[in-house]
C-alpha cells in the first residue's frame, strides 16, 4: 500500500480537530488524473468546510461529519498518472486547478478537466493560489458585471484573495478601478493598477460623488441599498460575499435581498456563485502570461502548519492569498 503525508479532517469544528497523518494514496479512477501536490492555497470557503458553518453547507459536505475527510481546493502540481481515456494531459505535465477536495495532502486524485497547465512563468506555490479566487473575479467581471473597456468598476475588498485578482483583471479588460480596503492594504492595491484607492478607515466609498457601472462587492459589509446609491443608472452590483448573516443561514438573507433590489429600477443586482472551468483557467493562463496578472501571496506555510494557515485566513483581514507549501 503506497501511503502520503495529508491534513486529516474526522469532524467540524476549529483547526484542533486537524490531524498530519499518513494515510493511503487517492485512487485513480476513469478519466481522472493523479497529481503529485506542490503547493496548495487556502480559500475561505476551506474555512466554512472545517467549521461547517453556516450549518446549510452540511447539507452538501456532510451533515454530521466532512464527506472528505481530507480539505483543501486551489492547487498546482505536477502530473503523475492519469487514468483510461484521458488524453489532454500526460505524466509529467505541470498543471494547476480547483479541485472538490484532497489538495491538502502529497497527492490527489480528480477529473482531468479540472486540471490546465500552469502559467509557465510563475512557480507552483503561485499557480496554486490563482483557481478559486482568479475564476471568481474573472466570472465575476467578465460574464456576471459585462465589464467593458472605458468602464468604470469599483471593487469592495480588493486586498483579499478574490479582490487582488479583480483589479487587475478589471485593468485588463480596460475599465477604470477603484479599489476600497483598510491602510494597511493601500500601498499594495495601488502598485497592483487601482486607478483610485479608498481607504475605508478614513472614508465612505457610498458617500462619494462617482458613480460606477459596475460593483464588485467582496465583503457584504454594506447594506445593498447602499451599495446601489454609488450605481450608475444602468450599472450593474455583483456580490460575492461569502457568507454574511451568520452560521445558520449564511448568505440566503442577503442574497434574496440582493435578488429583491434586482427586482426593481434599471440596475441590475446579481449574486455571483462561480464555478471551476477549464477554460477559465487557460485564459488566467494567457493573462499572467502577458504579465497582466500576477498572484498576490502574503504567507507561506508548511503542510504541517494548514492550521496555522486556515487560522490566518479566518482572521479576514489577510492580504492576498495564503499557500501550503507540500
Amino acid at each position: 500500500m503506497k501511503t502520503m503525508n495529508a491534513i486529516v479532517q474526522p469532524a467540524y469544528g476549529s483547526v484542533e480537530v486537524l490531524r498530519f497523518e499518513e494515510v493511503e494514496r487517492p485512487e485513480l479512477g476513469d478519466g481522472e488524473v493523479r497529481v503529485r501536490v506542490h503547493a496548495a492555497a487556502v480559500c475561505q470557503g476551506d474555512v466554512h468546510l472545517l467549521t461547517g458553518t453556516p450549518y446549510l453547507v452540511r447539507l452538501v459536505f456532510g451533515l454530521l461529519r466532512p464527506k472528505r475527510r481530507i480539505a483543501g481546493q486551489e492547487m498546482a502540481g505536477t502530473v503523475e498518472e492519469v487514468g483510461p481515456h484521458v488524453t489532454a494531459l500526460k505524466p509529467g505535465d505541470e498543471v494547476y486547478g480547483q479541485v472538490p477536495g484532497g489538495a491538502f495532502a502529497e497527492y490527489v486524485c480528480a477529473p482531468a478537466d479540472l486540471f490546465a497547465p500552469k502559467p509557465a512563468n510563475l512557480t507552483f506555490e503561485q499557480a496554486a493560489a490563482v483557481p478559486i479566487s482568479g475564476m471568481t473575479a474573472l466570472q465575476g467581471l467578465r460574464d456576471v458585471g459585462q465589464l467593458k473597456p472605458g468602464q468604470k468598476v469599483l471593487i469592495n475588498g480588493a486586498s483579499g484573495g478574490v479582490g487582488t485578482f479583480a483589479v487587475q483583471i478589471a485593468k485588463a479588460l480596460g475599465a477604470e478601478v477603484t479599489a476600497v480596503c483598510s491602510t494597511r492594504h493601500v500601498d499594495k492595491v495601488r502598485s497592483l493598477g487601482a486607478d483610485r484607492v479608498i481607504d475605508y478607515t478614513r472614508e465612505d466609498f457610498t458617500r462619494g460623488p462617482e458613480r460606477y457601472d459596475v460593483m464588485l462587492d467582496l465583503v457584504g459589509n454594506r447594506p445593498v441599498s447602499d451599495c446601489r446609491a454609488v450605481l450608475a443608472p444602468k450599472g450593474v452590483f455583483v456580490s460575492s460575499a461569502g457568507s454574511p448573516g451568520g452560521n445558520w443561514i449564511g448568505p440566503v438573507v442577503w442574497i434574496l435581498g440582493v435578488m429583491l433590489a434586482g427586482m426593481f429600477g434599471s440596475q441590475r443586482m446579481t449574486s455571483l456563485m462561480a464555478r471551476p472551468r477549464r477554460e477559465d483557467l487557460l485564459v488566467l493562463r494567457s493573462l499572467i502570461e502577458a504579465g497582466k496578472v500576477t498572484p498576490v501571496i502574503e504567507q507561506r506555510y508548511a503542510l504541517r502548519e494548514t492550521a496555522a494557515a486556515l487560522s490566518h485566513v479566518a482572521e479576514g483581514h489577510a492580504q492576498g492569498k495564503t499557500v501550503i507549501v507540500v
